[in-house]
């Protein structure tokens, strides 16, 4: 897991799913590569888990902010328009 985003209203971390450990063995059945982010809105206590589809939109948002960079401003906005999705209370583990 990493951690991509980090403020005082959202988190946002890349999650790979699928990520071997050094030294582990590979698996004897082939995987899926899948990855995912989660965004957490901090205000609300929510956090929503991006995968497949929404998480390659979301992926593609994060290359262009890496071509054009943007204001604090524009990714929490950006982080606000997926915040309707978050269901699930953050829980720590």
């Amino acid at each position: 897991m990493n951690t991509l985003y980090e403020s005082d209203t959202f988190a946002v971390m890349h999650l790979l799913a699928n990520a071997q450990e050094d030294g582990a063995p590979e698996p004897s059945v082939p995987m899926l590569a899948r990855h995912g982010f989660e965004i957490v809105d901090k205000r609300r206590g929510k956090e929503v888990y991006l995968d497949g589809s929404w998480a390659e939109m979301f992926q593609q948002k994060i290359n262009a902010w890496q071509v054009n960079t943007p204001t604090q401003e524009e990714v929490e906005d950006t982080l606000e328009s997926y915040s309707g999705l978050a269901q699930h209370p953050v829980l720590v583990h």
